[in-house]
């Protein structure tokens, strides 16, 4: 998957750029603030219909405008593709695909298969296990649109029953009896279809992580799971029920499923140091990648937000060897400096291009 070339008006500080890029390696070097994540985020918007980092679209056009606009060409096993996206304040965003418009959104989710590295993303291992559980159903969900659909599907019927168990009035228990049913029947495929990808991750995760820290660590993931317990979700919703009334919200359900990360056994996020963490969070998202290389057959765009921050130079010379490796496709950098990049460059025969940013504007 190549990223040819790139046209944004209004989105963020970013008021009008028409880049094109190279194959293998393409630089954004500017300081804090000037907009150099601004562009990864509009490349990672035309991959998942949505921003990284700010959920709510209209607050993504520059302030002195009224719209925005994003459009990439592709180029994906030798076929061309043409992504666009624009949005008007007080609008629907419009999202297409070689200019026919797509009915639903969901139907773009996997076609430009896409991993960012981002610092917000520690939240992954800081935070709780909402987080962690957006990562793995995301990754799913690139290459199982049915998957994507069931857990919107079991979404829905969360929503139904949080709201049943909220109403002021009598509700038929037949009427919770066939929400509970569907959750069931949905919850269980979600569960073997999590269990099915983890067990796959985790020696891809550990075998990059081994590399970066010069297997100096030993870390894991393990998924947990109600279902593990081989009792019905129905049955549990039914025992539970008289509790859930009275704190107004399910208590049972694969929304509750956890995916603990340890480091040397012990919960990263107590023990770990910040180089800790970020060396866990690099292997995850090179994990991520190396498993949608082999489901899509083609190396999906890398995207790395400020890379090297908090590593030390071990670190830091690891990750260079694999990112300028043959086993990594194009990829998106930042850094407020040259120092790092300028170490990748080098290895791989110039094949880059090296972009400033200054206030949005951007110079080749």
């Amino acid at each position: 998957m190549k990223l040819k070339s790139l046209s944004i008006i209004n989105y963020k500080n970013i008021s009008d750029a028409n880049l094109s890029f190279s194959d293998k390696i393409n630089c954004f070097i500017g300081d804090n603030g000037m907009g150099k994540t601004n562009i990864l985020d509009a490349i990672y918007y035309l991959s998942f219909c949505k921003s990284h980092s700010n959920l709510i679209d209209s607050q993504n056009i520059n302030h002195s405008a009224d719209f925005f606009l994003i459009q990439g060409d592709y180029e994906k096993n030798d076929t061309q593709e043409q992504i666009y996206c624009g949005m008007k304040r007080k609008q629907k965003k419009q999202f297409k695909r070689n200019k026919q418009e797509y009915e639903k959104l969901s139907d773009h989710i996997g076609l430009i298969p896409l991993v960012m590295v981002s610092p917000d993303d520690i939240e992954l291992i800081s935070e709780g296990s909402d987080e962690r559980r957006k990562f793995m159903d995301g990754v799913i969900s690139q290459f199982n649109k049915n998957y994507l659909h069931q857990l919107l599907q079991y979404n829905i019927l969360l929503k139904q029953r949080n709201a049943l168990l909220k109403s002021d009035t009598h509700i038929d228990e037949a009427v919770f009896e066939i929400i509970e049913e569907q959750m069931d029947n949905i919850g269980l495929y979600i569960f073997e279809e999590r269990t099915k990808f983890i067990e796959e991750f985790i020696p891809v995760f550990q075998d990059f992580h081994n590399k970066i820290s010069y297997g100096r660590e030993n870390v894991s993931l393990d998924y947990v799971s109600q279902y593990q317990k081989h009792e019905s979700l129905k049955q549990r919703m039914i025992d539970t029920r008289t509790r859930d009334f009275a704190l107004g919200f399910s208590t049972q359900g694969i929304h509750k499923d956890e995916l603990e990360m340890t480091l040397d056994g012990h919960p990263i996020k107590k023990i770990g140091s910040q180089g800790q963490n970020k060396t866990y969070l690099i292997a995850l998202k090179f994990a991520q990648f190396d498993f949608l290389k082999k489901i899509h057959f083609c190396s999906p765009i890398l995207l790395l937000d400020d890379l090297f921050d908090k590593l030390d130079s071990n670190r830091v010379e690891q990750i260079v060897k694999l990112v300028s490796s043959d086993l990594f496709g194009q990829i998106f950098i930042t850094d407020t400096n040259r120092k790092h990049l300028d170490q990748l460059l080098k290895q791989i025969n110039n094949n880059s291009k090296i972009f400033t940013i200054v206030n949005g504007e951007i110079s080749l």
